[in-house]
This record gives C-alpha cells, structure tokens and sequence, in this order.
C-alpha cells in the first residue's frame, strides 16, 4: 500500500511540474496537469490535496472544475492573446526569412 500511495504522490508531484511550466508556456495546458495532480495526490496524501486545493496559482483550477465552470474567460483570453502574437511573430520572422533568401 506504501508504494502505491509513493507512485501516486510522486506522479502528482510530476503533474504539478508539468502544469507550472504550462503557465508559462501557451501550448502546454496547465488545467488538466493540475486536476489529475489533484486526483493522484487524492489518493495519495490528504496534506497535499489540501495544499494544491488552497494554491493561490492552482487552487481556482480545480475549484472551476469542481463546481463544472470550466476554464475562466480571462485565462482563455490571456491564452489567446499569447498564442496570437507567437504564430504572428513566427509568420513575420518566416517572411523576412524567405524575403531574404529569394531576394
């Protein structure tokens, strides 16, 4: 029972990691890292559920899915703003690339 409830907090542990690092990068999702760390550490460690579910960053993820709100407007909106200006800088960068090879 030890080692199942160690997989289950270390792979929470992972998860957590793994939703940070999709905060600050666009494509990566951060919402469903978060709510599967929430279930592993639900099955693993009362403290840590209790700590992820009162993270000031991660807590209104799971309270949104929770309560069956979805992802808020703002961090959809934030998403789409930041994803718009990676694939236009991207198709800019791109242009002056083929601009300067044809040219």
């Amino acid at each position: 029972m030890k080692t199942k409830r160690a997989l289950f907090f270390s792979l929470g542990v992972i998860l957590v990691g793994i939703g940070a690092v999709g905060v600050a990068l666009p494509v990566l999702p951060t919402t469903p890292f978060i709510i599967a760390a929430a279930a592993c550490f639900g099955k693993s460690s009362k403290r840590a559920e209790k700590w992820l579910s009162n993270n000031r960053y991660f807590g209104s993820y799971i309270e949104n899915y929770k309560n069956k709100l979805g992802v808020p407007i703002d961090v959809k909106r934030n998403s789409l703003i930041i994803v718009g200006i990676g694939v236009s800088t991207h198709i800019l960068l791109l242009k002056t690339k083929i601009e300067e090879t044809s040219g």
